[in-house]
């Protein structure tokens, strides 16, 4: 046996089943089985078992397409024991999951949930992060179906996290989709609405029409719901020339019943006819049980309708017996008495009163046994939507709360350190090789809150700092602290920058002049000293509870000094500030400034240094 080419095979069966040929995918898959099984000591070869084992697959998913869901679990499980006997733990998990899929649409759920559960675990340990999601949007529905609507709505939840993580819009569509239905079993449309409408648009954004066309159904269902028949006639009827343009009329039972239910609401019942029989023919075509029995029971009911020109009590009766007869093998009993009832006051009509009799006693029995179950999911319901409310407003508290707490953190430090905090990042801790600190100081401000009340004080003290920090955004350079009257700012930290000593000139210009500005308002004569230098610092958060973002190095150390040997109203400057503008001879050129020389000073802990005031020119 020629491996190579039993691998091309396997790749053709796959390409049949995405193109949905399934019949020459079957037949492909079947004669390679074939070719597999005759392979002496295949046990032997985990390749070979490996290509087995992915036949199967390969095999139960043409039948799961053709809903053969009975073969299709069976060639799954002999899937599963092929991975079983390699410890192929991802090829387990996808087998696991596969079989879990079956029951599921098999309406054997609980079984389908054991099974999607073992994989999800499986998929967990294995960090398979779009395995994890579809296995709990599948949990999610199997809840949905067996009325458990908070452990539904938990599990979407889950799913549509990981979906958002991975930008997987398709899935995220899906799984909003499907919350909107969850809405609309607990009759909260406005809710089913809003997320329907949500759906549309990423489906829309994506161009998947064959979704946008069933959302839309979903809408119009919901207006239906809402007694507004003309919206609801409008949505459907889009809906189905949608699915017609895209020839998926199997797709669009659920649009030809909603419509024929909705005609007959509004009393056009040649219309609901016409819509009724269309998807019987298909339901009955694609084997769907489940459509066939409501269709039925449908189609019986609209044939009783005094006003209805095709009004056929005989062939009523065909159609009812029907629906009860497909609706007790599939375990339906609501749907079952409702049918009673109708089949009994049918033969009540037509004298047959032992029929009718008979008919009124099962009705009884199956109607008492509903009720008891109908009493148990409505106090599940209303707790499911206490749950539901009680849940949403937990969201909107915690959403609420870390806007609250993201607006401080980004007041408190600068935004890039904010969103690299709240990703999880510990220890930050940075070194910028180009830098420019400035620290200011206001002169005057002790005698001035020794004669000014503390409330004054601090009006003022908010104003003018209100002020300086409205020049930062403008100039962007990053404030890092205050201390009382004092202010430090850098430029070229967090986002480093080539420019940062333009934009620390221009910066410490307009806060002299905002200064100035200050005083003539307030009436008050206080000044501020500027000192300025350029280098290299190391940015980082300290505090565990209490964040704050600082700066240390000699250049910082040396910008400090600057400050406390500068003088009021003047921006006292060093060396390295002075080099790093003229470097920047372009910028220089534009800007009418000039460095006044102090000479050599000695400055506090650094000794003699070459130091400046930097003015603006007479312009």
């Amino acid at each position: 046996m020629n491996i190579n080419h039993t691998r091309k095979q396997l790749e053709r069966a796959k390409e049949y089943l995405s193109t949905e040929d399934f019949d020459k995918s079957e037949e492909l898959c079947h004669s390679l089985c074939t070719e597999l099984n005759s392979y002496p000591n295949i046990t032997d070869n985990k390749e070979m078992l490996i290509i087995k084992g992915n036949v199967l697959l390969c095999l139960g998913t043409c039948h799961y397409k053709k809903m053969d869901f009975t073969v299709a679990c069976s060639v799954y499980s002999q899937a599963l024991d092929v991975f079983l006997l390699l410890g192929e733990k991802y090829l387990i998990a996808r087998s696991l999951a596969n079989i879990g899929m079956t029951h599921h649409y098999n309406n054997n759920y609980a079984l389908g949930l054991d099974f999607t559960l073992k994989a999800l675990k499986l998929f967990v340990e294995l960090q398979e992060m779009e395995s994890v999601a579809r296995c709990q949007s599948l949990i999610a529905r199997t809840y949905w179906v067996l009325a458990d609507l908070s452990n539904a709505l938990e599990y979407f939840e889950k799913a549509l996290a990981i979906f958002h993580q991975l930008d997987n819009l398709n899935q995220i569509a899906n799984v909003i989709g499907d919350i909107g239905l969850i809405y609309q079993d607990l009759k909260m449309y406005d809710k089913a609405l809003e997320y329907y409408n949500k759906a549309f648009v990423l489906y829309y954004e994506i161009k998947d029409k064959s979704n946008e066309a069933r959302i839309k159904s979903n809408i119009g269902a919901v207006y239906h719901n809402l007694e507004i028949h003309d919206t609801a006639l409008r949505y459907l009827n889009e809906s189905l020339s949608m699915f017609e343009e895209l020839s998926l009329e199997n797709n669009a039972i659920d649009v030809l019943e909603s419509l024929g239910i909705v005609y007959q609401t509004v009393g056009n019942f040649a219309q609901a006819h016409v819509y009724m029989y269309r998807a019987l023919g298909i339901s009955e075509r694609i084997h769907d049980r489940a459509k066939i029995a409501t269709l039925n029971g449908s189609i019986g009911r609209l044939l009783l309708e005094s006003e209805y020109s095709v009004h056929d009590i005989t062939t009523a009766e065909v159609y009812l017996k029907k629906s009860i007869e497909l609706n007790e093998l599939l375990g339906r009993k609501q749907m079952v008495y409702e049918y009673l009832e109708v089949l009994s006051e049918l033969y009540s009509k037509t004298q047959e009163w032992q029929k009718a009799y008979e008919c009124q006693k099962r009705f009884h029995n199956v109607y008492m046994q509903v009720q008891s179950e109908e009493a148990i999911k409505q106090a599940q319901m209303l707790e499911h939507r206490r749950k539901i409310e009680e849940s949403e407003r937990d969201r909107q508290l915690k959403i609420a709360r870390h806007e609250v707490t993201v607006n401080l953190l980004h007041k408190t430090l600068p935004p890039s350190i904010a969103e690299r905090l709240m990703n999880g990042e510990n220890n930050i801790a940075d070194k910028f090789d180009n830098v420019t600190i400035l620290f200011a100081d206001i002169v005057g401000f002790t005698p001035l809150s020794a004669r000014t009340t503390p409330k004054r004080m601090v009006e003022l003290l908010n104003n003018l700092f209100t002020r300086f920090d409205k020049l930062t955004f403008q100039y962007k350079v990053e404030r890092i602290k205050t201390i009382g009257d004092a202010y430090m700012v850098v430029a070229g930290a967090p986002e480093p920058c080539e420019d940062h000593a333009i934009r620390m000139m221009d910066f410490a210009f307009a806060m002299n002049k905002a200064m100035s500005d200050f005083c003539q308002e307030v009436d008050e004569k206080i000044q501020i000293r500027i000192g300025v230098n350029s280098g290299t610092a190391i940015g980082a958060v300290v505090g565990e509870t209490k964040f704050s973002y600082d700066f240390w190095s000699d250049a910082v150390n040396t910008a400090s000094r600057m400050e406390s040997h500068g003088a009021p109203g003047k921006i006292h400057v060093s060396d390295d500030f002075k080099n790093a503008i003229i470097r920047t001879e372009d910028v220089l050129l534009r800007q009418s400034i000039y460095f006044i020389e102090r000479g050599e000073i000695n400055i506090k802990g650094k000794g003699m240094m070459n130091t400046y005031f930097l003015e603006k020119a007479d312009v």
